[in-house]
């Protein structure tokens, strides 16, 4: 596996506050979930959250990479590296991963929108 177990057990262990969270095996790393929901990517023991358009820019303020599944692949990519001093502090990790799954979940709000209801009707 591309990610270290001492690794992930820290990673799981700083994200306890968000409750919840679980790894599943894919792309050759792990996902992260939180009661069901995609919110990270482990990949070659970095750390990548879930970004929107209101998050985004916090990342790429502090430097941080989007994710790419292979090199030189230039790929609009909406996972973007956890950075270092978040990491540290278990606190401001769980507020940065709060935010990674409400991104989640509006998005997949926005791809799923809730059926129509059709207009209902009375008979006099």
């Amino acid at each position: 596996m591309a990610v270290s177990k001492q690794y992930l057990d820290y990673l799981l262990g700083q994200l306890k506050g968000l409750g919840g969270v679980e790894a599943r095996r894919m792309f050759g790393g792990l996902g992260l979930y939180s009661r069901g929901t995609f919110f990270g990517l482990l990949y070659k023991d970095r750390l990548y959250f879930k970004t929107d358009d209101s998050t985004r820019p916090e990342y790429e303020a502090r430097g941080s990479e989007g994710f790419q599944p292979r090199p030189g692949v230039k790929v609009q990519m909406t996972y973007y590296t956890v950075p270092a001093e978040v990491l540290e502090d278990e606190d401001e990790l769980v507020r940065w991963a709060q935010k990674a799954v409400t991104a989640a979940l509006a998005k997949e709000a926005a791809k799923n929108p809730p059926p129509k209801k059709k207009p209902s009707r009375f008979k006099h």
